[in-house]
């Protein structure tokens, strides 16, 4: 499969992109938990159906120490029992905030209570800002066609 867009050669994306790469490094050096931020960009990749993001965020969750178990039970977390109340939470938000378009009320007060019980402000921001930078990412990358499979971990970091 080759991509629709080359990114790295268009001189407009390069431009916009910095900005794009070093909003996700503000992020990633959010005090979000660092399991809890993959596990969230999994959830959310999957929802949108991005192999590139699917492929980066399942080899960095892995390379930093994340089991097997539960980077396969992501996309059915709420049968699962091997993610804590705050990752449950984070992870309610992330579906609830990726589907907007679906759950025509947006982030229900409810979801946004759980995860505040379990994130502060500031984690709270970090978590609104993940979810949304990984969607507007999923979108270049599905629109665009990016091949997966290829990502060495570290690789945009």
């Amino acid at each position: 499969m080759d991509a629709r867009l080359n990114f790295f050669a268009s001189p407009t994306a390069g431009k916009a992109l910095k900005y794009v790469m070093s909003a996700g490094k503000a992020v990633k050096d959010a005090p979000l938990p660092a399991a809890t931020q993959e596990l969230v960009s999994l959830r959310v990749s999957q929802i949108n159906g991005c192999a590139v993001c699917i492929d980066m965020h399942t080899k960095e969750a892995a390379a930093a120490g994340e089991t097997s178990v539960r980077l396969n039970l992501v996309a059915a977390w709420r049968e699962a029992t091997v993610f804590t109340e705050a990752e449950r939470a984070a992870l309610q938000l992330a579906e609830e905030g990726t589907r907007v378009a679906d759950a025509a009320g947006g982030v229900s007060d409810e979801v946004w209570a759980n995860a505040a019980k379990h994130y502060d402000e500031e984690q709270l921001t970090a978590l609104v800002l993940l979810i949304s930078f990984m969607n507007m990412v999923n979108r270049l990358n599905v629109i665009s066609q990016q091949p997966a499979g290829d990502y060495e971990p570290g690789q945009f970091h």
